[in-house]
């Protein structure tokens, strides 16, 4: 059968270092970081004191209060980050088909902070059951997709999905195989994450995965750099309008580009730890490459998944240099997550944005907090050490691995690039 081709035509975000699209992207560029002290709780007696959230944000300048508080914040962010994009879709919702309109959405972890609370109010009662009768429908990960389906009558595939930090980057792949299948002409895609929470830090505290620089949080997200020490939790959301070809050039849509294609694959190594030859990283690559019909030599640069952990960074840098051989050395590669810290199953979802709108504008976005270089990770690749770099760009593939060793890939590329 002859495949569909898809593309972009709507965004929205909100992130630790901006908002909306506009805010997020000039953070982006201008090496904005999101970390700073927690806010939610007194962090003192934990071993990380800080993460990336949201600033400035009211859940009720977009969503009524009575609403708001049948959601888990992982849910409201994904509501407001999807209206932001199906605005910019610019959609006739009157004219549209919206049984051919789907959501597939990503979470890592779903409503943590309502299952922390709930448990919580329980142990410190008398032992009466005395539960939240919105507990279950605001801490299961898929209600985000069903409060976007209600919101606007969507009524085309709905479902979520769940890889840990590879969660949004399934759910575009997804949402892109259902449109070129043709069992959809449009789909609201992406995903959201709300774990800065007592048990999201404590126990990613107790794993030993989250950088300990408290007395500096802003440069504690270091990618590739020789100090890097863990990962700085962030949350947020990002939404993506993936919309079949002609259905979107028949409605006279603006289009930010074409998904290419998306590869998946699996460690098989461990259940936290990275294959030390990145061999799950290569091989998600060069599914994503075979998916897409492209060359190694086609692509100008890798969002990376960049967590800022010892193992990972390296894991990745040696898959990147066995997919793209001598020409690693030409290609542009980041990691967006030394700003926005690491949002976990929204991640994907917000880099596949800041690839998408690399391409729009020219620049590739840094990778901030670079102080000394590892002698393990190969000098000769450009990271794109703190400062943005202009670039006019045709193929970028955005890369996410989650424990229990998932890993996807998605490629982006411009609408009138030819093989």
């Amino acid at each position: 059968m002859v495949l569909r081709r898809v593309v972009v035509t709507g965004l929205g975000a909100l992130t630790p270092i901006g908002n909306t699209i506009e805010e997020y992207w000039n953070g982006l560029i201008n090496g904005v970081s999101g970390a700073a002290p927690i806010t939610y709780y007194d962090p003192s007696k934990f071993r990380t004191h800080f993460a990336c959230e949201l600033k400035n944000f009211n859940v009720e300048n977009f969503i009524d209060r009575k609403e708001a508080r049948k959601m888990d914040r992982y849910a409201q962010y994904a509501v407001v980050a999807s209206d932001e994009a199906v605005q910019d879709a610019a959609f006739d919702l009157e004219k549209l088909d919206k049984d051919r309109v789907g959501v597939i959405w990503g979470s890592g972890i779903g409503g943590l902070e309502t299952f922390q609370i709930e448990v919580l109010n329980f142990a410190a009662g008398d032992g009466t059951p005395k539960f939240n009768p919105f507990f279950i429908p605001k801490m299961i990960a898929d209600i985000a997709c069903g409060h976007i389906s209600i919101k606007y009558g969507f009524r085309g595939p709905n479902f979520a999905t769940v890889s840990a930090c590879a969660s949004s980057t399934n759910a575009i792949i997804d949402a892109f195989n259902y449109i070129r299948l043709g069992h959809a002409d449009v789909m609201v895609t992406g995903g959201s994450e709300a774990a800065v929470t007592i048990a999201g830090m404590g126990g990613f505290n107790a794993m030993h995965a989250l950088s300990t620089r408290n007395d500096d949080p802003k440069t504690a997200s270091r990618p590739m750099d020789k100090g890097r020490d863990g990962f700085v939790l962030g949350e947020g959301a990002g939404a993506l309008i993936l919309e079949e070809y002609e259905h979107a050039i028949a409605r006279g849509a603006t289009i930010y580009c074409e998904i290419g294609g998306g590869g998946m694959s699996a460690d098989a190594y461990h259940i936290t730890a990275p294959h030390p030859e990145g061999l799950g990283a290569k091989n998600v690559m060069l599914n994503c490459l075979r998916d897409a019909g492209l060359k190694p030599t086609d692509v100008d640069g890798v969002n990376m998944h960049g967590t800022s952990t010892p193992l990972g960074d390296l894991a990745e840098s040696k898959a990147i240099e066995h997919v793209f051989g001598e020409h690693a050395y030409t290609m542009n590669l980041n990691s967006t997550k030394s700003m926005t810290g690491h949002l976990l199953g929204a991640a994907g979802a917000i880099e596949t944005i800041s690839s998408i709108l690399s391409i729009k504008y020219g620049i590739i976005p840094p990778t901030i907090n670079h102080f000394t270089d590892d002698e393990n990770i190969n000098s000769k690749l450009n990271f794109t050490f703190n400062v943005a770099q202009k670039r006019e760009m045709n193929v970028l593939m955005s890369n996410t691995f989650g424990f229990g060793g998932h890993n996807a890939c998605v490629l982006v590329k411009r609408l009138d690039y030819k093989l």
